[in-house]
Parts: C-alpha cells; structure tokens; sequence
C-alpha cells in the first residue's frame, strides 16, 4: 500500500504534534486479487480449455456425444492449436489451475491422435495383388477427373460415391465399360448414386440398405472369393446424428456378418477415426489401409483447405488376409474429395 502522512496530532508531552495520516493514492496486488488484463486471460483460457475438454472427455468416453461433439471430433488434431493458446493465456495470467489444466488436456490429444487399435501382418503367402480406387465426384461433377485418373492409375476395382445417373453414369458407361466390364450399381441423382466398377467377375450381392446407394458384390479375383462393400453413409448433420450413427452401425454389422471371407470396404465413410461409430466398424477386424502405409492422419477433406485443414473420412478397410504396399490421396478437380488410391495383396488363409 502506498501512501503520504499528513495532518495535525497532540505530542507525547501533551503539546502539539504530528501525527501520520495515511492518504491511499494505490492499492497493489493481494492474493486472490489480478488485474483486469490477468482476469480477462484467465477467463479466455477457462473459456478454450472447457470448450476443448467436452471434446476430449467425449473421445475419452468412447462416444460421439451431441452436436457440436462429432462434427469437433472429425477434426481432432486441430484442437490443438486452442488448447495452446489456453496455456498461454493461462501462463499470463498466472492461472496456475489452468495450466495444469491445460497440461491434461494436452496429453490426452497426444495420446487420442494415435493410430486407433493394432495392426496385424497375413500369415499366409501372397495370392493375388490388385489396385483399388474410392473417390467421392461430389452430384457428378468430377466424373471427368475420375475418368482421366483411372486411365492413369489402372485400378482393378474402383468405388464411386456420388454417381449422378444423368451426368456421372452415362460417362462411366461410354469411357470406361471395355475396361471394367463389370459393375454393380444402385441408379439414382445426386447424392444417392453410386458404382461399383471392377475387372474381375462380380456376383451381385444385395448391398448395405441406406439413404445414398451403397452397393456391393463378390468378385472373382484370380480363383479367389472377395466381398467388396461400397461405404457412404449420411453425414453427422446436426439434425441427422442418429441416422448417421445407424447407417454406420449397418457397415459394422456387414463387416462382422462374416469374417472368414476376405473383405474390402471402401468409399466416403463420413466419419474419422476419432468417431466412437468408425471405431465399432474397425472393431470387426477390419483395418485402414491408409493407417498400414503410414498415412493415418493425410486429410482427404474438404479440398478447399487440405492439407493444412482437413480430416480423412475416404477410406479403404481392409479384412486382415490384405497387406498394403502403398497408398495415395489424388487430387480431383470439381470435388470436395479427395480420392483415395490403394496397392493391396491377399494372402492364402493358413
């Protein structure tokens, strides 16, 4: 405390005197007492940190909670960048709860951005390899770049989401028929279109019921039985969470109905391995080929901000008679997806 001493007083002798006044021109510091710049930084950390840890506890819970929750978790890793900006703040302002706060919730990001669940090698010698091919052509649009993709890259097996029957289909037909003799189709505009297009043999199969067309066969592959899946379930919309988690639940229920024959499921899942929904669908047995060749985290969307933005919700699942020699995310123009693009090989069963 500061102060200046003045006024009038009577001596120790009875006579006049001085005596101190105090006149309070400041008041520093005390415990418990910041300053309005510390309060209003504690305040913002408190503020990220709760934000953060709804997230974090949800991933931690192993659900997907309520809106803003999965809509938050298909970006995880960048939840990062607010939680540092907490510890700074809390670190300024002398927030001694927050940081260790802050500390927590980082560690628990660390160890949330992983990989999910362990990766297992085929026992089994190598039987057949082949290339498969999943890109989403958003209404159509990008039917043109897909075709010009495959013609470079050759895929044995390609899934397509959003196959448009007026502007996607027939192109697909005209350009591509003699090389993939074979496909399998659920016709319809917009969103709900989707092909299945293949050199091997295909036995149709009746597919995974759901808002847009997930069809799916058994091809043929060199002597060899393989159960292909195509995946685009509905998106985590504020209003449409609980049919998102259902048409998830109905892939996991496909993967697990068999787990002898080898699988591949494919396409625009909607979902990253940071949803509780995703995870039960991995949980069969099945793995990321992405994951396999050391690419877990390469975002395949939205395009506009990839890479320095993005979560990777296109994906190939592998049963585990596959290893993977390598993948690639492509770049297509006029889609927000990003295509994904896997050398795969089965193994005999031993």
């Amino acid at each position: 405390m500061r102060g200046t001493a003045t006024g009038t007083g009577t001596g120790t002798d009875g006579g006049p005197g001085r005596e101190p006044v105090v006149t309070v021109t400041g008041v520093a510091d005390g415990p418990g007492r910041r300053r309005p710049g510390r309060r209003v930084a504690a305040w913002g950390a408190g503020l990220l940190l709760a934000g953060v840890s709804v997230v974090v506890g949800c991933r931690t819970a192993d659900t997907d909670g309520i809106t803003p929750v999965p809509q938050l978790l298909a970006f995880l890793p960048w939840l990062l960048a607010p939680t540092a900006a907490a510890l700074l703040l809390a670190l300024l302002a002398r927030f001694w709860t927050g940081l260790v706060w802050g500390v927590v919730v980082l560690g628990l990001l660390a160890w949330f951005i992983e990989p999910y669940g362990r990766t297992h090698d085929p026992a089994g010698a190598p039987v057949a390899s082949f290339r498969v091919l999943t890109a989403n052509v958003e209404f159509g649009r990008a039917t043109d770049a897909l075709v010009a993709a495959v013609r470079r890259e050759r895929p044995d097996v390609v899934f397509v989401e959003e196959c448009d029957s007026a502007r996607c289909d027939p192109v697909l037909r005209r350009e591509l028929a003699a090389a993939y003799p074979h496909r399998q189709a659920v016709e319809s505009t917009g969103s709900a279109g989707s092909v299945l297009l293949s050199r091997f043999p295909l036995t149709a199969t009746a597919g995974v019921p759901g808002t847009m067309g997930m069809p799916g066969a058994v091809a043929d592959v060199r002597g060899h039985r393989v159960r292909l899946q195509l995946a685009h379930p509905m998106p985590p919309l504020p209003q449409q969470l609980g049919l998102w988690r259902r048409e998830l639940g109905a892939l996991r229920d496909f993967a697990a109905a068999d787990r002898t024959t080898p699988t591949v499921l494919a396409g625009d899942f909607n979902a990253s391995q940071d949803h509780a929904a995703f995870r039960r669908v991995l949980d069969t047995g099945l793995q990321d080929a992405a994951r396999l060749s050391d690419e877990p985290r390469t975002p395949s969307w939205p395009t506009r901000t990839t890479p320095l933005l993005g979560t990777q919700i296109d994906h190939v699942l592998l049963s585990r008679d596959f290893s993977v020699t390598g993948t690639r995310f492509l770049d297509l123009q006029n889609t927000d997806h990003r295509a994904l693009l896997a050398d795969v090989t089965l193994h005999a069963h031993r």
